[in-house]
């Protein structure tokens, strides 16, 4: 059982002060974050793709960077890489480099994207949303497959026996695909026989097991080892000594953002009455003590099949002291106690 972090480097106000910190200092403090966490044993860190003023990480490969020659163990991922708009060579590219600074560390989580900003930036149609992911993901894994390349799309130039440099570390690169949890993307991955990333970030996770098991059932279909395919799960979340100081210490920055979020996107009001259900044991919040924490992640492991929980800490801005402090609990004590009881599960021949 794998367990991590992720984040999108949000430059949201200061819910207290209504100050606004520079992208520069949110980098960097998310750079000191990646230490920490590989510092604390935990074992991945995603940094999320966006295109715009209240996310910082528009190049998630060049802060990974930054982080990889300071760590020795942690792996490094985006969390996702909007692949629909971007060029499927430069991102084998920055993520091979990535991987030849770390080691063979590196990983890229492809994805779609929730948020749409990318596409008129980079001169993309958004009718084109679906068929511009499944091009760019054909000749992603073209590109993982061989040095060199020979393919033809219809939304980018073609390439004729062109190679693709520097090449990675690992053979192959690893590349997950990334789902908001419908079941035409878990069911692309599982033929694919990629590891998937289900983003749990409402409802109740128990909701998602059929699609654990729908992936599992495309990937033997076609006729790929479901027992060696990974799935990840990506929730918010955070850790504080206590349950009641966790939930006060996320609350307000989680409300701010969601509510933000919210009116773009007519979504209903986030109050304390949804963080509270959401932070229950059947919601998809991760907020509480190391063994609330611990028993949730769990709860995940033993009855929807995920490998490996990325806690997405902060939501909005949060003091940097919190956010090292969370980090520090989750990856000294809610990690082991979620590896040795899915350690002992498993010894009694569950899976």
């Amino acid at each position: 059982m794998e367990i991590g972090l992720s984040t999108f480097v949000e430059t949201t106000p200061d819910v207290h002060t209504g100050k606004v910190m520079s992208h520069a200092q949110r980098i960097r403090e998310v750079v000191e974050e990646i230490v920490l966490a590989d510092q604390v044993g935990l074992d991945i860190f995603g940094v999320g793709e966006h295109h715009r003023e209240d996310y910082a990480a528009s190049a998630p490969a060049v802060i990974l960077a930054a982080a990889a020659s300071q760590t020795s163990r942690i792996r490094l991922t985006s969390a996702v890489t909007v692949l629909s708009s971007a060029d499927p060579v430069r991102v084998f590219q920055d993520f091979a480099t990535l991987d030849a600074i770390s080691n063979g560390r590196a990983e890229i989580m492809a994805g779609r994207g929730s948020f749409i900003e990318s596409f008129p930036l980079f001169g993309y149609d958004l009718k084109d949303y679906d068929e511009l992911f499944d091009e760019k993901l054909e000749l992603l894994l073209e590109i993982q497959k061989s040095e060199k390349v020979t393919w033809r799309g219809g939304h980018r130039p073609a390439i004729n026996n062109r190679g693709v440099y520097p090449r990675p570390v690992q053979d192959p690169l690893p590349i997950w695909i990334g789902s908001g949890g419908n079941a035409e993307s878990v069911i692309r991955a599982g033929v694919l026989g990629l590891p998937l990333v289900l983003a749990i970030i409402g409802g109740r996770p128990i909701q998602f097991e059929p699609l654990v098991r729908l992936y599992k059932q495309a990937a033997t279909q076609a006729g790929h080892d479901p027992s060696k395919l990974t799935v990840a799960s990506h929730s918010h979340g955070f850790v504080a000594e206590t349950t009641d100081l966790a939930a006060d210490k996320f609350f307000p920055s989680t409300q701010q953002a969601m509510n933000k979020l919210g009116r773009e996107r007519g979504w209903g009001h986030y109050d304390r009455d949804s963080f509270d259900f959401a932070r229950s044991m059947e919601g998809a919040l991760y907020v509480g003590d190391t063994d609330f924490v611990a028993e949730k992640i769990i709860y995940l492991r033993k009855h929807v099949g995920i490998t490996r929980f990325m806690l997405h800490t902060p939501v909005g801005t949060m003091p940097h002291d919190d956010v090292m402090k969370s980090i520090e609990l989750l990856g000294k004590e809610v990690a082991p106690k979620v590896r040795d009881e899915i350690a002992r599960w498993e010894q009694e021949g569950n899976s």
